[in-house]
């Protein structure tokens, strides 16, 4: 996640001079079809000054989709870091044994770094440092390690509600958090596993381009080659305003963009710790590239 307001230039071209070059030979070709190959047709103005305003629809929708993604995510872990602080606390204060709350906070510890996984398509270890070789063992053969862990969260919740070490109400409570982080696992692979519509992406592309070829063409005839420049010019607006709001669609992504699970996983961590009375409590997540952002 973007922790500054404004973006480095180094930034900004890194996300588009590829694009700007092929611009640039794009208007470059237009400006010398215009010139020399059609140089009896002359293009109206109000052509790119509507294709423009019809465009900017096109590229606000898919902005805002794709931070309405990317929002919804944050809440979605937003949500779990506070279940997360109440599981710990309601297991610490209420569980009559304070060997297997310890384990269950722990358990709950690598649930979260195993859903951070899944959801990046990577491998924590860290994962292998809070769960038991027995339940390693028990979950070694599930695909979804998070449900799995869940799981094992659920029994030894009925084992402490079979044991009378939490009465009934507490049960119902801690069994509504376990349904809480399902309900956020569950939210999350929605997000990852649904593609935004390609057409909407695909076309919206197409048509930029289309914009900047009329437009170069369209200048060429008052301003000659300088219309090379200004069609450079719109493109780049457009473009750079669609490339944003395409860096936010995944927002489970390993990008700087993204939603920063590492952070907050490590957050959730240190919290929960804390708890238990751990000393040996892990640094929170540092800033990357100066401070600009936190994966």
């Amino acid at each position: 996640m973007l922790l500054r307001q404004n973006l480095s230039v180094y930034r900004v071209l890194r996300m588009t001079w590829k694009i700007d070059l092929l611009m640039i030979a794009l208007c470059f070709a237009a400006y010398a079809t215009d010139t020399y190959v059609l140089a009896s047709i002359h293009i109206l103005p109000a052509i790119p000054t509507l294709s423009g305003t019809a465009i900017a629809f096109f590229v606000a929708f898919n902005n805002n989709a794709a931070y309405s993604r990317w929002w919804e995510a944050r809440t979605i872990w937003g949500g779990i870091v506070n279940d997360s602080r109440s599981w710990s606390r309601e297991l610490v204060a209420h569980a009559g044994d304070p060997g297997l709350a310890k384990k269950m906070i722990l358990r709950h510890i690598g649930f979260l770094y195993a859903l951070k996984a899944d959801l990046r398509r990577t491998r924590d270890q860290t994962v292998e440092k809070y769960l038991s070789p027995k339940d390693l063992e028990s979950i070694r053969n599930y695909r979804l390690l998070p449900n799995a862990i869940l799981n094992l969260q659920s029994s030894d919740l009925q084992k402490l509600s079979d044991e009378k070490k939490i009465d009934g109400f507490r049960f119902l409570s801690l069994n509504q958090l376990i349904r809480n982080f399902c309900e956020g696992m569950g939210k999350s692979e929605r997000i990852k596993n649904t593609v935004f519509p390609t057409s909407y992406s695909y076309y919206t592309r197409l048509f930029i381009w289309i914009l900047v070829i009329v437009t170069t063409m369209t200048l060429a005839e008052s301003i000659g080659l300088w219309s090379v420049f200004f069609g450079w010019i719109v493109g780049f607006v457009f473009h750079a305003t669609h490339i944003n709001g395409q860096s936010l669609m995944n927002p489970f992504e390993l990008t700087p963009p993204g939603v920063p699970l590492n952070a907050i996983t490590r957050t959730i961590e240190i919290n929960l710790l804390q708890d238990i009375g751990y000393h040996e409590i892990p640094a929170p997540i540092a800033a990357e590239r100066d401070g600009e952002y936190v994966l």
